[in-house]
């Protein structure tokens, strides 16, 4: 037998080294931790900046930042004034001794007028630039005039100037202080924040003049470091931004250096352009700029000092941790890791109000099944129990006192009771006088039978009243249940709404900016949200063209094309420039399209009709028409009906299904009176994508829909709404085709001609008879052969809705994109 040998690969290995990879990760992340503790929380990162600000010069003699960022620390960060203290006096001290006796000076005036200010009652953070102000301008005054006994228009000048840098200094680290005195919330940074961070860091590397290592200055090497950071994480803009910023407040230190203005800036726009190089590139950008800024302004120094301190730069640059990278970009507006994580911010927060509303639901869900829970007459012995009571009642009232009490109810229990049974049955139908047999037997069984008798009369009123109300109560919960559960559902669907996302349909975007730009449509951005079949969702920024409707005329007849349905533009607004872009949203096309026609009149040609109708678009989609019919004429009957179908329109607009919407209606009109109100309502809902009908119709005569020579009869029985609590609505579906007229009508209209003995027969042998398929026309001629059989007499209000179907023809057809691409090749 042959050996064979089989090598199998062993997971320890693996094992070991993924292991190795979290052990080195959890190290990394715990020291990074460590960090950020030492930074933020024992005030390292204020001391530090606090000793450089201190050390900062402006034209080597301006101190404007020491006490602005001393304030900003005492209003920010309380507890961090001692430290912030002494570091900017340290920093003071290491340049004179005048200059720490300066600083310490105007700290101490600060502190003194901060605190008689405390009358003021305005914010801290509104009153501390004009204190700064204040201070630094009397220390200053103060100094020179101490110094000459006299005031120059020089002293003043350059008081003033010093004072209003503090002022507006102040306003800056008041937005900045929160960034270095704690962790960076990213969703709470605004660009404000960004801009006064980058002055801070500009002013504190103000406080490195002077330093330098083995010849290099350290103020260069830090300047040219933050700028291609700024550059790598949101390119040329905000690089050359940063370079502008950083290089002016650098030049202002130190006159000699405002070239260095254009060296950061022009590497910060190089360096911006190579972003897509990686690090690489932009380094290079840094190295490029650094030549030619050297080229124009220090010939004789290009591969000296000037390029050893931008490599310096590039070094940090490149020994940057993508983390510390990753983290600076998620706080600079426009970058697409903060467009993340705002996108990541908004999403939780959708999923956590998606979550809010399915729990709301889920509470609705839970009272309406509360509530649908019956606890009267759920089955026969209940029934039993509710007889039971009455007949304890009786007896109480009749047998308690009675000396044959023992007899009748414990040796004759069962007769007793049998009898007092069959005289409750006989006494509730009205027939116990005549019941002569059972009159017999009782005065022989009772020796109050007479008083029993009576007795039972009375209370049987009390006992079915009190049997109504009970059953009123469970007709009550029943229609709460079932509005709540409808409520349920609304916010459920809208919950599934919320967390819809839009889909990245890459593809489909690139094929449609491929075709656009074939027909010379330049698009500036598309946003696919869906692209279900009858359920198109597009929007597009397309340049202005002037008025001549290319988004209707060419894009949405393209897009008909490449989606294989008919798209049409749902709404479009105007770029307000001609150098702008115009917005469009695009949607599926109605599959069928509706007419309406409607005639209608008064009693007695009044002008106040108990009849009113209502044309409803509850969608995109969803089309209904509803007719009511007020008790009796008038005013009053015009109310009724005119609130029937107000209520039935703003209930279903929330999206309630229509039967739940029709009981909420009639509990409503039933509950808020107790007149005797009620009215008819007749409504259609017709489907625009598949022109499926469903007919609710509540005490209204039948509808009619014609189709060719054919007449077709819709009908339901319902009592009119508002007469009963409870009631079960009747729903009719019908699938209506092209060319169909559905007519629809209140009774003054059906009922209205004379002399007809089948109303039916005859409306529907005028409505075959009716040559046009206009639906104003035909209901015109329908009023006027009712009115006509009455001898020109309105007797009652009536009112004739007709409504026509048919396919929606759309105004501009597709334009085959493939066809187009052909003829170019």
């Amino acid at each position: 037998m042959e050996k064979t040998e089989r090598n199998y690969a062993s997971p320890i290995p693996n094992l070991v080294a993924d292991r190795t990879k979290k052990e080195t990760s959890k190290f990394f992340l715990g020291l990074q931790l460590k960090l950020e503790n030492l930074l933020f929380q024992s005030g390292l990162l204020i001391l530090i900046t606090g000793f450089l600000l201190g050390r900062a010069l402006i034209l080597m003699e301006i101190m404007p930042f020491a006490l602005p960022f001393v304030a900003a620390v005492y209003v920010m960060k309380k507890e961090k004034l001692g430290v912030s203290a002494l570091a900017v006096l340290g920093g003071a001290f290491t340049i004179s001794v005048e200059k720490g006796a300066f600083v310490l000076l105007c700290v101490f005036a600060f502190l003194i007028l901060y605190k008689v200010s405390g009358f003021l009652s305005v914010e801290p953070a509104r009153k501390l630039p004009l204190i700064v102000f204040v201070t630094m301008l009397i220390v200053n005054l103060s100094l020179s005039y101490t110094s000459a006994w006299t005031l120059t228009v020089y002293d003043v000048t350059l008081a003033v100037v010093e004072s209003g840098l503090s002022f507006i200094l102040t306003m800056i680290f008041l937005q900045s202080i929160p960034l270095i005195s704690q962790k960076i919330n990213p969703h709470a940074l605004k660009i404000e924040e960004v801009i006064c961070l980058i002055i801070l860091l500009a002013s504190v590397m103000t406080g490195t003049t002077g330093w330098e290592i083995y010849g290099l200055s350290i103020e260069h090497i830090l300047s040219r470091y933050l700028v291609i950071v700024f550059a790598f994480v949101a390119g040329a803009t905000v690089g050359s931004t940063v370079g502008v910023v950083t290089g002016l407040i650098l030049s202002l230190a130190n006159v000699s250096s405002l070239y260095e203005m254009s060296l950061l800036a022009f590497s910060g726009l190089l360096g911006g352009l190579l972003k897509d190089g990686k690090k690489l590139g932009v380094s290079l950008g840094l190295i490029v700029g650094t030549l030619l800024i050297s080229l124009y302004s220090k010939p004789d120094e290009i591969l000296s000092l000037n390029l050893y301190e931008s490599l310096v730069a590039v070094g940090l640059f490149l020994l940057t941790p993508k983390g510390i990278i990753g983290k600076i970009s998620k706080l600079v507006p426009g970058t697409a890791e903060h467009s993340n994580e705002q996108q990541q911010y908004l999403r939780k927060v959708r999923d956590v109000t998606a979550n809010r509303v399915e729990q709301f639901s889920n509470v609705f869900e839970a009272l309406s099944s509360s509530f649908s829970k019956n606890t009267f007459y759920d089955n026969e012995q209940n029934e039993e129990k509710e007889v039971d009571y009455f007949l304890s009642n009786v007896t109480e009232k009749t047998c308690q006192l009675c000396f044959k009490k023992e007899q009748c109810w414990g040796a004759q229990l069962d007769t007793t009771y049998d009898y007092m049974t069959e005289i409750m049955q006989e006494v509730e139908n009205g027939t116990m006088k005549t019941n002569q047999r059972l009159n017999r037997e009782w005065d022989k069984h009772c020796v109050k039978s007479k008083k029993m008798i009576e007795t039972m009369e009375k209370e049987l009123t009390y006992f079915y009243a009190n049997k109504q109300l009970k059953q009123q109560i469970i007709e009550s919960r029943k229609i709460v249940a079932e509005q709540l559960s409808g409520v349920s559902q609304v916010m459920k669907d809208f919950a599934d709404e919320i967390q819809k996302e839009r889909q990245h349909l890459y593809v489909q975007e690139e094929q449609i900016v491929e075709a656009l730009k074939g027909f010379g449509i330049e698009v500036n951005q598309i946003e696919i949200y869906n692209l279900e079949q009858g359920n198109v969702d597009i929007e597009m920024w397309v340049p202005y063209c002037e008025g001549r409707g290319e988004c209707e005329k060419l894009i949405a007849p393209l897009l008909s094309d490449i989606l294989n349905e008919t798209v049409i533009v749902k709404e479009e607004k105007c770029a307000p420039y001609p150098q702008g872009y115009c917005h469009a949203s695009f949607c599926s096309a109605q599959a069928y399209v509706v007419e309406t026609g409607v005639a209608h009149a008064a009693k007695g040609g009044g002008f106040i009709s108990g009849d009113s109708y209502s044309i409803i678009e509850l969608s995109r989609n969803k089309h209904a028409i509803a007719i009511s019919d007020g008790m009796g004429n008038g005013e009053r009957a015009h109310c009724e009906s005119t609130d029937t179908l107000q209520l039935l329109k703003q209930i279903l607009k929330t999206g309630i299904e229509e039967k739940m919407a029709i009981k909420s209606v009639n509990s409503i009109l039933a509950l808020r009176t107790n007149e005797e109100m009620y009215s008819t309502l007749d409504l259609a809902m017709v489907d625009l994508q598949d022109a499926n009908a469903k007919f609710l119709k509540i005490g209204s005569i039948p509808s009619f829909i014609k189709r060719g020579n054919k007449i077709i009869k819709i009908q339901a029985n319902n009592l009119p709404i508002g007469i009963i609590d409870e009631f079960e609505v009747d729903v009719v579906s019908e699938k209506l085709k092209a060319g169909d007229l559905l007519i629809m009508m209140s009774d003054g209209v059906f009922e209205g001609p004379r002399h007809v003995e089948n109303y039916e027969m005859w409306m529907k042998r005028k409505i075959s008879e009716i040559e046009t398929d206009h639906p104003q026309e035909v209901a015109d001629i329908i009023m006027e052969e009712v009115i006509r059989t009455k001898a020109g007499v309105i007797d009652d209000d009536m009112t004739v809705v007709v409504t026509k179907i048919q396919h929606n023809i759309p105004k501009w057809s597709s334009i085959p994109v493939h066809s187009q691409a052909q003829k170019q090749a």
